[in-house]
């Protein structure tokens, strides 16, 4: 896979948001999703554990790819879009530490799956037929200890499967590939994601402005 270009930086987080909210996703099975969105609470279901670490994912076409536009599993049947402040969610990244760092692999190598610690990992980004691309997405692992600070900043929660398949049902008739993403966003099938700039000192925290090598592509 080739360098991404000087103007595109290797590591970005991509989302859609205003200036108040940013909008991240995750899956879940239905006796999870169904309450969720019915009670506006991302707990609503008792099968919706506070001590498991919870994946939430700014970029929609990453989501796509994990869950397989909806079709991986059960478990990942329902797409979320979690729209949530932007202070929790920076918050968030505040306490992050790359999921490479030695302090979580010796977290995971003592069994202790309930670290304190915000994870973060940087994948590549695809685009909406799931192709790599060559700059990557952001993905954060929040932790029990962080998941009602997660959920308190929550202020919408919208079930976005059915979107999502009607997309990939769009995409699969598209054999000659002419869709482009704009018509896509025009169709109400993907939303408008732009580049969430973050300052310095979080770009530090998780290694924004670490420069690609072959190993890592």
């Amino acid at each position: 896979m080739a360098l991404p270009s000087p103007s595109t930086p290797y590591r970005q987080i991509r989302a859609r948001f205003d200036s108040d909210t940013i909008t991240v996703y995750q899956a879940y099975p239905s006796t999870i999703a169904i309450p969720a969105v019915a009670n506006q609470k991302l707990d609503a279901s008792p099968n919706f554990s506070v001590t498991r670490m919870t994946w939430i994912k700014p970029s929609w076409a990453w989501m796509l790819y994990r869950s397989g536009y909806s079709y991986k599993d059960q478990g990942q049947a329902h797409i979320l879009a979690l729209r949530m402040k932007q202070s929790t969610f920076l918050g968030l990244l505040r306490n992050a530490v790359l999921s490479h760092h030695s302090s979580v692999k010796e977290a995971k190598s003592k069994g202790e799956g309930r670290t304190g610690t915000v994870r973060v990992q940087w994948d590549p980004e695809r685009t909406l037929r799931l192709e790599k691309l060559s700059y990557r997405s952001i993905q954060i692992g929040v932790p029990a200890a962080h998941v009602k600070e997660l959920m308190d900043g929550i202020v919408e929660i919208e079930d976005v499967t059915q979107r999502v398949r009607e997309l990939k049902s769009l995409l699969d008739e598209d054999v000659d590939g002419r869709l482009t993403l704009e018509d896509l966003i025009q169709k109400g099938l993907a939303p408008r994601e732009a580049v969430f700039e973050v300052d310095e000192d979080l770009r530090r925290i998780l290694e924004m402005d670490e420069q690609p090598t072959p190993k890592t592509l």
